[in-house]
C-alpha cells in the first residue's frame, strides 16, 4: 500500500466557469489557471502521481496540459496508475473555499469522480471547509484543494 498527498490552489475570477470535480458549477465566478483551475481533480491527480512515485502534475504533463479539461488530465493519470498494476483503495479531500456551499453539490462531484476513475461512490470523501472570513481564501478571492489518496 501506499499513500499520496495533492495539494492545489487558484484564484478566484468573475466570467470564468466554475469547476469542481470535473462539475460545472454555475456561478459568475470560476478559478484561474492554464486549464478549467479544477482545485480537486489537480489536488487528486498529484495525490495519485505522488503515490505511485511520478513527478508532479507539471511535470508529468508539462506544456501538454494547457487549455484541457482537467478530466482529462485525471483520466491520463488513471492510464499511468493502471499501467503501474495500482488500484485506488479511498480518497479523501477537503475542498477550502469561502464563496461556495460544498455540501450542496458534493453527491454530484462524488458520482462524477467515481465514473471518471471507476471506483465505488463509497471510496471518495469529500469535505467543505472556509477559512473563516481571514485570508486570501476567507476574503473569496481563491479557492484550494487538498487529497489524500491510498493505492495498493
Amino acid at each position: 500500500m501506499k499513500i499520496g498527498i495533492g495539494f492545489d490552489f487558484h484564484i478566484i475570477k468573475k466570467n470564468l466557469p466554475l469547476f469542481l470535480g470535473g462539475v460545472e458549477l454555475k456561478k459568475e465566478y470560476g478559478l484561474f489557471s492554464d486549464t478549467d483551475g479544477d482545485i480537486l481533480i489537480h489536488s487528486l491527480i498529484d495525490a495519485i502521481l505522488g503515490a505511485i512515485g511520478e513527478k508532479d502534475i507539471g511535470e508529468t504533463f508539462n506544456e501538454n496540459w494547457k487549455g484541457k479539461k482537467s478530466s482529462e488530465l485525471l483520466i491520463n493519470t488513471m492510464e499511468i496508475l493502471n499501467r503501474k498494476n495500482f488500484k485506488i483503495i479511498n480518497i479523501d479531500s477537503i475542498i477550502i473555499i469561502e464563496a461556495i456551499k460544498i455540501s450542496i453539490y458534493k453527491e454530484k462531484i462524488i458520482e462524477n469522480l467515481s465514473n471518471l476513475i471507476g471506483i465505488e461512490k463509497e471510496k471518495i470523501n469529500i469535505k467543505g471547509k472556509t477559512m473563516e472570513k481571514m485570508g486570501y481564501i476567507g476574503h473569496k478571492k481563491g479557492g484550494a484543494a487538498l487529497t489524500v489518496v491510498l493505492i495498493e
